[in-house]
């Protein structure tokens, strides 16, 4: 079923390797042509556009775009006893995660007298976004939320695509689920119409009025599609995105001993979310591809989703890599750079510490992909399409600024004035050295 890629008598550099290795073709810049005068129409018009987009797009014009707190309340009583049990815990697991992720505030003394404190500064609002198109993801809006509010975020607004078989608004499971977690602003706003709403705000009633429906944000985070990451695009530099997400993506790197039925029920796994999701195996051995093969294609027939998973599995973006060792096969996996990295071998411990990039490491056959999705602590909001050679995962980082307090006394900044005065005359900038004598009389 996965398309074969042997490299196991070739030796290509990284930059090879990333041209050899399959790939979800996202064309962002294509895109951007296309959501370019959508989102100006936001700007331009405000609520009236958005209604318009949510007619075009998502067949729905929805009677409110700010969602009302009843509709909120009615979800959240509504819900499903085991579902709100896990979305509980998964709640709790992020908080207890995301936690540990907080940097600390440090004084460092330079020289006796004088000081520079590393504060960490959270962003006063922000705007999230939890799609809503082959599936409806409430585990969303708690990796996106939980790190805000760990934070210290003061403001929360989050947007979900309106829904014709629910009066327009958001699918009531993302609505419950920003119930739990006390996100009362919420809009029945979908794709890239959301990210220009959050990035320049939105006027009601077209502007007529004076109101407004939607303030804008310092930073816009969450998935979505390629028009999705298209505006994050246009918006950067307006307010601050967490990343350009693509269609998500795994790569196993497995052994002769990995079990290949748990390796295809993770590659499945994957494969169910969208057409272009991405499922890669890397091993060292033909007879575990075999065998994994003959599962996927046992399973593929009997999921739920079987059209989807069949034609992620055999697109361009997926594909069995053949290895020599798993030194190579650590090669492969860094070049690949991977949203998720699964390591079922002999040695996943040591190994998954050899890992330079990757989005996170799912290490061992007891820790798969689907347990971040969910439940682990750690964040599913990952880097795709390679960027996680430079990229991060969403975190409470995404959220906070670095912001430095420079505090010097008199006797301290006589003793740099010399040095201090040479580097502005060197860089003939005078006025810089005058600025610190006027201090010192």
């Amino acid at each position: 079923m996965l398309t074969r890629i042997d490299l196991r008598d070739t030796d290509p550099d990284a930059r090879d390797l990333a041209a050899i290795l399959p790939r979800a073709d996202l064309d962002v810049a294509a895109a951007l042509e296309s959501v370019a005068p959508l989102i100006e129409d936001v700007r331009t018009r405000g609520a009236a556009a958005l209604r318009d987009a949510a007619e075009r797009f998502d067949h729905v014009r929805p009677e409110h775009l700010r969602v009302p707190a009843s509709a909120i309340e009615r979800a959240l009583a509504d819900l499903d006893a085991s579902v709100r049990e896990a979305l509980e815990l998964s709640i709790a697991h992020n908080r207890a995660g995301h936690a540990a992720q907080l940097p600390v505030e440090r004084v460092t003394e330079v020289v006796p007298g004088g000081r520079v404190v590393q504060r960490w500064i959270p962003v006063r609002r922000v705007g999230l976004y939890a799609p809503g198109g082959l599936a409806v993801y409430p585990s969303s809006v708690v990796m996106n939320v939980v790190p805000a509010q760990v934070a210290g975020v003061e403001r929360i607004a989050l947007a979900s695509p309106p829904q014709a078989a629910f009066g327009g608004l958001p699918h009531p499971t993302i609505l419950a689920a920003c119930g739990l977690l006390g996100v009362e602003e919420v809009y029945a706003v979908g794709g890239a119409q959301a990210i220009a709403m959050f990035a320049y705000g939105a006027a009601d009633d077209d502007g007529a009025g004076g109101g407004v429906l939607c303030e804008r944000v310092d930073v816009v985070a969450g998935p979505g599609n390629v028009y999705v990451a298209a505006a994050k695009r246009a918006v950067r530099g307006a307010v601050g995105i967490d990343a350009e997400a693509g269609p998500t993506e795994i790569a196993v790197l497995a052994d002769a001993g990995a079990d290949p039925e748990l390796v295809a029920a993770d590659l499945l796994s994957q494969a169910e979310h969208d057409p272009n999701a991405g499922s890669v195996l890397i091993t060292d051995s033909p007879a575990l591809a075999d065998a994994v093969d003959a599962a996927l294609e046992r399973r593929a027939g009997a999921t739920r989703h079987a059209g989807r998973v069949r034609a992620a599995l055999t697109g361009p973006q997926s594909g069995a890599v053949l290895v020599r060792d798993t030194d190579q096969g650590l090669a492969v996996a860094d070049a690949y750079a991977a949203e998720h990295l699964e390591i079922h071998t002999v040695d996943a411990p040591a190994l998954a510490r050899r890992v330079r990039n990757a989005g996170a490491v799912f290490v061992g056959p007891c820790s798969p992909v689907p347990l971040g999705d969910y439940l682990a602590g750690s964040n599913h909001v990952l880097p795709t399409g390679g960027t996680a050679r430079f990229a991060s995962g969403l975190s409470v980082m995404a959220y906070l600024k670095a912001v430095q307090l420079i505090e010097y006394d008199a006797a301290a900044l006589e003793a740099l004035a010399g040095p201090l005065t040479a580097l502005a005359e060197a860089e003939d900038l005078p006025a810089h050295g005058e600025a610190v004598r006027a201090r010192l009389g």
